[in-house]
């Protein structure tokens, strides 16, 4: 392979990594209720089309936050097979997930859900950093879990700690203690 064929490869390669990161940053950042990374996985003027949530992505992420706060309990969004094709300084990329999400309901029942999709994505390179653009989720699978039996304490027993949000979390420990390391 020649030198500009090798640069052009491992440029695609770094693109693709990063768009890969992306995703995992906005998983973080929903099941932690971490607005900072939430907002750094979409661009200021991104749309999102997600459930019942139609509009810009800021807006999504202020309605899904809220949402949290007052109704959720705690979310895993587990991601697969992200299939990304390059266009110059676009992208478009599918992403499967599968979420276990647990909220309460208009009576403060705890109720939990299953949801299996894909997020379909157009990712936009601006500078050296990519981003989402336009997000559409698209649902393949949904059930309902109903409500879980005892208390958090009683069901997970013994494995601690449990995770958190808000930065409440091990993960934000770490990254705190890196950072101070770093100072």
């Amino acid at each position: 392979m020649n030198t500009p064929d090798m640069a052009r490869h491992v440029g695609e390669l770094m693109d693709r990594e990063a768009i890969r990161e992306c995703m995992f940053r906005y998983c973080r950042g929903i099941d932690r209720q971490d607005e900072a990374a939430l907002r750094s996985a979409y661009w200021p003027d991104a749309t999102d089309r997600h459930g019942p949530y139609q509009g810009s992505a800021s807006g999504f992420i202020d309605w899904a936050l809220e949402k949290l706060r007052t109704q959720g309990e705690r979310s895993v969004h587990n991601i697969a097979n992200l299939s990304i094709t390059l266009r110059g300084t676009q992208a478009a990329v599918e992403t499967y997930f599968m979420a276990l999400q647990r909220d309460r309901d208009a009576q403060g029942v705890v109720r939990e859900v299953f949801l299996a999709g894909r997020y379909v994505d157009r990712f936009e390179k601006r500078g050296d950093e990519w981003r989402i653009a336009q997000r559409t989720v698209v649902y393949d699978w949904l059930r309902h879990l109903g409500t879980p039996e005892g208390t958090e304490a009683e069901r997970f027993g013994p494995r601690q700690p449990i995770g958190g949000v808000n930065g409440n979390d091990p993960i934000h420990a770490l990254l705190a203690a890196m950072d101070r390391a770093d100072g």
